[in-house]
């Protein structure tokens, strides 16, 4: 099975390729356009000369079975509408895109070609998220907050907030009816931002705050008097009467604790049964995300 990873930076480094690099019947193909930086990665995995390529045209003549893609934002639609006109299933690092057209566009491209696309919420195969979607969810308040780290709104709700906004919509218990947002912008700085889902007896609150002085995520789920609480990936905190605590194992890897790992093997599965996934679903978090980036800009006269 040929698979290319596109886009050689940290996320790809620390979370991807660890995984990738150890399937038994995949073949690695790398691409990127920093020669030095491909030669590294290459000759760290032993990879030979022929899955090390300079430009996507060569990747492309590898025949690809399956692609990710891990190269910046911007550069999301060129590369993935490559991809999926080439007939690969495409895998690619949240979100598609930074303008919804784009996202549109992609997702449309890859129904029409018959042609599986991704995008990798790696929270919703996360162990401790997912444990949380069967818990009672009257309540869901997560927070996933920065140092020092203002930015611009559509930059920062894309690339960042976009998993808070994700994750909120993977544990609503039901159709959400009401969506709030609020948030605060200074010399075209978003510094943080609040969103609210609410639906027939539930509420979801998503909070990002990039001047908070702490780097840390955190999930709760409450209802029918119990709360399961999930600190950083990490720990679960169950709380009906004592608390209970369960922490990562020491030898857990962090991909697998994050749901990278899980994402990637499911995705890899669904090739080789040859299924075509839909990024319709995907698609639906990226419209929230614009709803917020509107909400946000408007209300700082910015729009």
């Amino acid at each position: 099975m040929k698979v290319g990873c596109i886009g050689l930076g940290d996320i790809a480094q620390k979370a991807y390729l660890p995984v990738l690099g150890v399937q038994p019947d995949v073949e690695l193909h790398l691409q990127t356009r920093t020669p030095a930086t491909l030669h590294r990665i290459a000759d760290g995995l032993h990879l030979p000369a022929g899955r090390r390529h300079a430009t996507l045209d060569a990747l492309l003549g590898a025949d690809l079975d399956a692609a990710f893609v891990h190269a910046p934002t911007a550069v999301h639609p060129e590369i993935v509408a490559r991809l999926l006109e080439a007939g690969v299933p495409t895998y690619v690092d949240k979100p598609l895109a930074y303008e919804l057209a784009d996202s549109e566009r992609l997702v449309a491209l890859a129904e029409d070609r018959g042609v599986s696309l991704a995008v990798g919420f790696n929270r919703r195969h996360a162990p401790g998220y997912a444990q949380c979607a069967e818990h009672p969810r009257e309540l869901i308040v997560m927070q996933k907050n920065r140092v020092g780290l203002p930015e611009a709104p559509r930059t920062m709700i894309l690339d960042d907030f976009v998993h808070v906004v994700d994750t909120l919509r993977f544990l609503v218990p039901g159709p959400v009816d009401d969506v709030t947002v609020h948030g605060r912008v200074r010399d075209g700085l978003l510094h943080h931002v609040v969103l609210q889902l609410a639906g027939d007896g539930f509420t979801a609150l998503g909070v990002m705050n990039r001047l908070s002085g702490s780097v840390e995520e955190i999930l709760e789920v409450s209802g029918r008097d119990t709360k399961r609480q999930v600190l950083n990936l990490a720990e679960t905190i169950d709380h009906k009467g004592q608390p209970t605590v369960r922490r990562r194992g020491d030898w857990v890897p962090v991909a697998r604790q994050r749901g990278i790992e899980q994402a990637v093997l499911s995705f890899l599965d669904t090739v080789r049964a040859g299924k075509t996934l839909s990024a319709r679903d995907a698609l639906e978090t990226h419209e929230l995300c614009e709803r917020v980036v509107r909400a946000v800009l408007e209300s700082s006269g910015a729009a």
